[in-house]
């Protein structure tokens, strides 16, 4: 048979084939087979019968075709082998050629952003203000606007291209501040920091999850340890005894959502949603809960919490350490919460009494007493909405993000009262224009209570108010 010339591999399999169309492809000849056989055991020099002879040639045949098979394998896993070291020996070569030329090159825009001129960069003059008219600017003295860019910078940094050179920290917390502070237009805050319009909204989110992320569980947590014993303290000292903080709710203001917008109208008409927080006594938030929608009752939005799960799953009921508690009249008073009437009565929260019903001079004292302790809570909220405006007007942000601003300010409101960066008296939010101050719904008082254990407790510090002080 003739071969045009042709790579070795192709040729060496055409041969194969060839060979085995020869001894293989004819089954039906049988006289071919014995031919074969007679012709394999004369060249083998063996002295065997026919029958023993076919038997040895298909032997022989199966025997050919493993060691076929064995040789295609082989040829196929080293032709495998060879592709797969071009393609790693390809990627290489390009890889090195694009680090060369990123190292060497440059690549220059025509247009990238938009030049600002000077009068228009806020941010260039703001550097040179002095303590008071930064913290008039921005809410916070330069101090702990310093002490966040310790906390989160290289949380909020970006790595340099060699397109631009990339917003600073400083300056990225500057812009997140100002909106939390002002609540202003993304437009307006673009031309004031001389950034673009879209890049104001991705550095507020950014910042704030750096915020929540990085800050919240070192800055909001219920008090325990010494500072639970300096909370108990404080708060009897307001004539309130073994109380651990304030719980109360708030509503804030948001954009009408896509999804189910009537859900977030409050009683007062607008769209809102609540913020769960507990108070200590030095008007600091020690838990966070936000997010549901307005129409929802402070007694429903505490029944989901995390406050509420952690404290009904303990075995014992209580909220903080059983070993807090002290004994009068045979009745065990725990550490506990005080809340409003919205929210329901347990051993772990305590409130006043209903004006529903006649109260004796006792009960009014009591009353009187819880909430006059409870005011830390109002404070907070004033201070917490007074300093970051975000929290009292609605803004374009979307509800589903804003859970996450209310923590941010929350912790930002903590920083600054461990800082002693005193709040202002003309922040006051309740002295903010009407336009923005929407009035705060009338809560709704909690009828599911029914006489027990936190009845009888709620009854023995009414009667026993002025020997538990002096405990």
């Amino acid at each position: 048979m003739r071969y045009l010339w042709m790579p070795a591999a192709v040729n060496r399999q055409r041969r194969r084939k060839f060979v085995y169309r020869q001894f293989k492809m004819e089954p039906n000849r049988e006289d071919n087979s014995s031919l074969t056989a007679s012709l394999l055991c004369s060249i083998l020099s063996l002295n065997v019968p026919p029958v023993l002879g076919n038997q040895m040639f298909e032997l022989y045949q199966l025997q050919t075709a493993l060691l076929r098979r064995r040789r295609m394998r082989e040829m196929m896993e080293r032709d495998r082998r060879r592709r797969q070291y071009l393609r790693r020996r390809r990627a290489f070569v390009l890889s090195s050629i694009a680090g060369i030329l990123s190292v060497i090159t440059t690549t220059n825009r025509p247009i990238w952003v938009r030049n600002r001129s000077t009068g228009e960069n806020f941010w260039s003059a703001a550097e040179l203000f002095n303590d008071e008219e930064w913290k008039a600017q921005f809410r916070v003295s330069r101090a702990t606007f310093d002490y966040l860019v310790e906390l989160i910078g290289s949380t909020i940094k970006r790595r340099r291209t060699n397109y631009r050179a990339p917003i600073e920290p400083r300056r990225r917390l500057a812009i997140a501040l100002w909106w939390y502070s002002r609540a202003e237009e993304y437009r307006s805050i673009s031309n004031m920091f001389g950034v673009g319009i879209a890049t104001v909204c991705i550095i507020v989110r950014q910042v704030t999850s750096a915020i929540v992320d990085r800050l919240y569980n070192r800055f909001v947590s219920l008090p325990s340890g010494q500072r639970l014993e300096e909370t108990l303290r404080a708060f009897q000292q307001r004539c309130y005894p073994r109380c651990a903080g304030a719980i109360g709710g708030t509503h804030i203001p948001v954009a009408p959502p896509r999804e189910n917008p009537d859900h977030y109208i409050n009683k007062r008409g607008w769209h809102s949603v609540v913020l769960q927080a507990v108070v200590d006594h030095k008007f600091c938030f020690t838990d966070v809960y936000a997010g549901w929608p307005g129409s929802t009752s402070n007694a429903t939005v505490l029944s989901s919490s995390d406050l509420y799960l952690k404290a009904e799953d303990r075995p014992d009921g209580y909220l903080f350490p059983r070993e807090k508690s002290i004994l009068s009249d045979g009745v065990e008073i725990p550490v506990h919460l005080i809340g409003d009437m919205s929210f329901p009565l347990k051993p772990w929260l305590m409130k006043g009494y209903s004006q529903e019903h006649q109260l004796s001079l006792e009960q009014r004292r009591f009353t009187y007493t819880l909430t006059s302790a409870h005011s830390v809570i109002e404070t907070a909220f004033v201070q917490l909405k007074g300093r970051w405006r975000c929290l009292l007007k609605k803004t374009d942000i979307d509800v589903t993000m804003m859970p996450r601003v209310v923590a941010a300010c929350c912790v930002l409101h903590n920083i600054c009262e461990n800082l002693d960066d005193c709040f202002l008296p003309e922040w006051n939010a309740e002295l903010a224009p009407a336009s923005i101050h929407l009035i705060q719904p009338e809560i709704d008082p909690y009828d599911g209570d029914a006489y027990c254990t936190a009845e009888v407790i709620r009854d023995t510090l009414t009667y026993n108010l002025v020997t538990i002080l002096d405990y």
